[in-house]
């Protein structure tokens, strides 16, 4: 298993703390939930649709047009680097409660 060290606003923290503790998770299996969701199309459940669901409206979910374990192109990445980085940030959203 990986380990993954993130910097995050204090703000950000105490929120993702609260929902944890809110699903009774640690933060370390929270944030785990929240980037499977955002990251893995296969998975279901009632925890991971509402998350996939929240990053789907706040356009931070891409449904990738290929999936047969192939890297995508330069291009590709650069256009959903360039959507990634436009809108609203994720701890805006988390704080309105989207």
């Amino acid at each position: 298993m990986s380990q993954l060290t993130v910097r995050a606003p204090e703000d950000l923290v105490g929120r993702v703390r609260l929902a944890a503790a809110a699903a009774g998770q640690s933060m370390n299996e929270y944030v785990v939930v929240v980037l499977d969701a955002a990251t893995d199309p296969n998975l279901a459940g009632s925890q991971v649709e509402r998350i996939r669901q929240r990053l789907a409206q706040a356009g931070l979910l891409e449904v990738l047009p290929y999936d047969d374990g192939h890297r995508p192109s330069p291009e590709a990445l650069r256009q959903t680097g360039r959507r990634a980085t436009s809108g609203r940030s994720l701890s805006e959203l988390v704080h309105e409660g989207r």
